[in-house]
């Protein structure tokens, strides 16, 4: 009898025991083994740790965001961007936001332009939309969630601030997504070392050859345009420039004080107009047309379709200057190098012109959006908190703090790579992430003392005026306004080639006329008046 008893003593202590150690190891584990981030961000938090009552129990200074019951959760997502250099979920960068969110993406890089239009018409979206093209159309609470209400319900500590809210609130009142890659002209100046990113032109040319040609001076456009005739002379099979399909216009837009592209407004005197009649527009077309009928670029580098032709033929000694962006040097002197090359490109200034003036009228780049078929919301809203944390953005930008990077005390980050090699980015995972960024962030990817790139900002900024103001003239989708303005885009998109070729110079002159006369005719004036009544009424959203 006290045998029995003993016994069921000892299996009551026993079952005692594995209870309290598996409460322990339960309590245990919270996702960060035991240790815990604390970078003092207000955007920290933790995707997927909830108590019973479905709540976040995560402190606000947590940078850990476990997954679910151990495992990261995965989330579809579409990236609009059919050029986008980085497929995947993997790579160092993306394993480190996986640790701290407890996501994972399943990436589908776009086709074409087509595909998201396609895909929302059909109703057949995935848990996330990166766009850049299609931010006006995603901002619809048909096809996903307002921020604000995830926000509200899901992540009350996730900061944004007022100008971004502002700048992204639609008609409804709701905002459905905030742009990367943004800043104020505050910000900027503000953070000496945050210098821009590639989303700025550049022209980069062969040293070894401006040394045959006696070093000649590259200070204005004439002096380049001399330069230009003296490579077709004495190298007649080698193209003088090549130029990116994307950045066709915007380095000599700069040059001639043209304060935007050909599809944007501008603005003088409190009133804005439409780009393509800027009074500096016509000699920015005169002087485009003069490259051509000199023979200084080829009329198929307007047809290309692939934006990797113009870097073969400059990467394989086939063409002097090679217009892209202000990382063009750099990248182009590490793909040479790599493939046993032994000549180098230098960055021409950024201004060669006296009138050159650059305006930013961007309000970022591309945004993230939650869509209404997304299985987790809140998982999704928390995976955006952390990337805007300053620990997100750095990560997603720099790379692994101590592995990619480590911080200098000035306030910028000692990279142990050269951002201008892609090869090493793009499998690495750095930058790409950033669904959620901003300009402060990006631009201090591009300060690396001593590189082409760097100088070549630092001039740009130099001269650079800001007015986000102008980005706020957004049109809805499907309105009358829309309408025009894509109709006199598609003109021009086509009409501007035939300037562009144009036999002479009487010829590019009449042909520029008559595109405005067409855009007038589509209802560019009313196109104008609708935007000037919406600038008036947004642009003091940026008065303090």
């Amino acid at each position: 009898m006290n045998r029995n008893k003993g016994k069921k003593a000892l299996l009551l202590s026993l079952v005692l025991i594995m209870t309290m150690a598996l409460m322990s190891a339960c309590g245990g584990s919270n996702g960060n083994n035991g240790t815990s981030s604390n970078s003092g961000n207000s955007g920290n938090s933790n995707t997927g740790q909830k108590d019973n009552e479905g709540v976040s129990n995560a402190p606000e200074t947590t940078s850990e965001q476990p997954a679910k019951s151990g495992e990261a959760e995965e989330l579809s997502l579409f990236i609009d961007a059919s050029w986008y250099p980085v497929k995947e979920w993997k790579g160092p960068v993306a394993e480190k936001i996986t640790e701290k969110t407890g996501i994972k993406l399943k990436v589908t890089v776009a086709t074409d332009d087509k595909q998201l239009p396609l895909m929302i018409a059909s109703g057949d979206l995935p848990d996330l939309v990166f766009t850049n093209a299609n931010i006006d159309r995603m901002s619809d609470s048909k096809l996903s969630y307002p921020w604000n209400e995830l926000i509200s319900k899901y992540a009350p500590d996730f900061k944004i601030d007022p100008i971004r809210i502002a700048i992204h609130t639609m008609d409804d009142g709701n905002f459905y997504t905030v742009r990367n890659s943004f800043a104020t002209q505050e910000e900027v100046a503000q953070n000496k070392y945050s210098v821009g990113s590639d989303g700025n032109p550049g022209i980069a040319v062969r040293e070894d050859i401006l040394q045959e040609l006696g070093n000649p001076p590259i200070n204005t456009i004439d002096d380049f345009m001399k330069v230009l005739g003296m490579v077709k002379a004495k190298y007649p099979d080698m193209i003088p420039l090549i130029m990116d399909k994307d950045w066709i216009e915007q380095y000599f837009l700069t040059q001639f004080g043209v304060e935007g592209l050909l599809d944007g407004w501008y603005e003088r005197d409190g009133k804005v107009d439409y780009a393509i009649r800027q009074p500096e527009m016509l000699e920015f077309f005169k002087f485009m047309n003069r490259l051509y009928r000199e023979g200084y670029i080829l009329a198929e580098n307007f047809a290309y379709t692939n934006d990797q032709i113009d870097d073969q033929y400059a990467t394989s000694g086939k063409a002097f200057a090679h217009m892209h962006t202000v990382s063009v040097a750099d990248s182009d002197n590490v793909k040479v190098k790599n493939a046993g090359g032994s000549y180098t490109f230098r960055m021409l200034p950024s201004s060669i012109s006296t009138n050159a003036k650059a305006v930013s009228s961007g309000l970022g780049f591309a945004g993230t959006f939650i869509t209404k078929k997304n299985k987790d919301p809140e998982a999704s809203i928390k995976f955006l908190q952390y990337l805007a944390s300053d620990e997100g953005k750095k990560l997603t930008m720099f790379g692994v703090e101590g592995e990619h990077w480590t911080w200098n005390d000035e306030g910028y980050p000692n990279l142990k790579y050269d951002p201008s090699d892609a090869d090493f980015v793009n499998s690495n995972g750095i930058k790409w992430w950033y669904l959620y960024n901003d300009g402060v962030t990006e631009g201090m990817l591009s300060y690396v003392p001593g590189a082409q790139k760097t100088k070549a900002l630092m001039e740009r900024k130099a001269f650079t005026v800001y007015k986000p103001e102008l980005g706020l003239i957004q049109l809805q989708p499907d309105s009358d306004e829309k309408t025009i303005k894509t109709k006199i885009d598609e003109m021009i998109k086509n009409e501007k080639v035939k300037i562009y070729l144009a036999k002479s110079e009487a010829e590019a002159v009449a042909t520029y006329a008559n595109m405005v006369k067409n855009a007038e005719k589509i209802g560019l004036d009313r196109l104008v008046d609708w935007a000037n009544q919406t600038y008036q009424k947004k642009k003091d959203l940026f008065k303090k």
